[in-house]
């Protein structure tokens, strides 16, 4: 064998051995929280949805994953700063925020065809086409434990990161190393945690699929959603979030992001809508629906969670998307029908300007008759 087409087959070799080992790598982090396997599983997730809505006092996260994988199971870390309740989410709530945030369509025309359009190529337009017993004065306090529907939710205080890693351990949540030293901040800051175990709902399965969301609330006096825990993620992350508070509201930076955008801005009232999902969550009461989305290149330089305060006014704001379409007049382009005028024009005009040469040419008496005079 060549020198070349040795060099050549043990680049081969080592591209394949880096993709089957991202292939087997576990998931450490996905939007807010940590997604953790075994480390012979693997857990993608394809999208993450969150609501965030804030009264002033209480907030509650709304959360949904879809995810895929071979994976028999997962487990879902959440920091919060209080002491959390938990349950079920509706997935109608997200259809709806979909809803109320989608784009709107307008339609921009241009004159001259372009690619698409005849004589270049077709007819037509071209568009611009996420229960156990308390346990007292231990390092992890196990506040509470549920079964809702196919997870098994613990809810812990922790006052020591490797007592939270080892608790999580002997309870089936197998966590990388890097993890204890990530919660140390949320530790040192007393929050709590939830610990949701994710498994397929049929036995034997494995982890796939669109997950029934979670809603999560707690007592705070300011509006944040964590995302320390992104950092320990291996990928590029993308945040798709969606406030519901009195007024617009706004990250208080990038925490190591691109800056975020925001696609959707307005007062929903889901009373009048009707929107009930959405009022199960505001208790029917009016809300300003932010939507706002980021993008994270490099995740280990997440160095924050997201604060969000308020904005100095409530602009409302909403993304236009443009349809472009070919000018026609009755049915026709109107490049040809212009193109068809100036061509009569040319060959008028000429026409017209001898005609009314002709008529505006005066009309010349006859010359007089001489008549010589009579002969004498």
């Amino acid at each position: 064998m060549g020198g070349w087409a040795a060099r050549g087959l043990s680049l081969l070799l080592m591209l394949v051995s880096l993709q089957v080992g991202s292939l087997i790598a576990p998931a450490y982090a996905c939007g807010c929280g940590a997604m953790v396997v075994h480390r012979d599983s693997q857990v993608s997730v394809d999208r993450e949805t969150s609501a965030v809505g804030w009264d002033g006092r209480t907030e509650q996260i709304v959360m949904q994953l879809s995810v895929r994988g071979n994976a028999p199971d997962a487990a879902w870390i959440m920091p919060v700063p209080h002491r959390a309740t938990v349950e079920l989410g509706d997935a109608a709530l997200f259809s709806e925020l979909q809803a109320i945030t989608a784009p709107v369509t307008e339609e921009r025309h241009y004159f001259w065809p372009r690619d698409k359009d005849w004589p270049f190529g077709g007819s037509g337009n071209s568009s611009a086409d996420g229960a156990g017993a308390p346990r007292a004065a231990a390092p992890v306090d196990v506040v509470g434990r549920e079964r809702l529907g196919p997870f098994d939710v613990a809810r812990l205080a922790a006052t020591d990161p490797e007592a939270l890693e080892s608790w999580l351990k002997e309870n089936g949540f197998e966590l990388p190393d890097r993890l204890a030293a990530a919660l140390t901040p949320y530790v040192d800051q007393k929050w709590e945690y939830v610990a949701v175990r994710l498994a397929p709902e049929n036995q034997g399965g494995t982890l796939s699929g669109t997950l029934e969301p979670l809603r999560l609330r707690f007592a705070s006096d300011r509006l944040v959603y964590p995302m320390r825990l992104s950092k320990l993620a291996a990928t590029p992350q993308s945040l798709g979030l969606y406030i519901l508070a009195d007024h617009r509201m706004e990250p208080r930076g990038s925490i190591g992001g691109r800056p975020p955008k925001v696609s959707y801005a307005g007062r929903v009232d889901p009373a009048k809508q009707p929107y009930e999902a959405l009022g199960a969550v505001t208790g029917d009461k009016p809300v300003f629906v932010t939507a706002i989305d980021q993008y994270f290149p490099s995740p280990q330089r997440i160095d924050g969670d997201h604060e969000l305060r308020a904005t100095a006014e409530d602009t409302p704001y909403r993304t236009v998307v443009y349809r472009d379409a070919l000018l026609t007049w009755g049915g026709m382009p109107a490049w040809v029908l212009t193109l068809l005028g100036g061509a009569l024009l040319v060959v008028a005009l000429p026409l017209f300007l001898v005609v009314r040469a002709r008529r505006r040419r005066p009309v010349l008496p006859p010359p007089p008759v001489f008549t010589p005079p009579p002969l004498r």
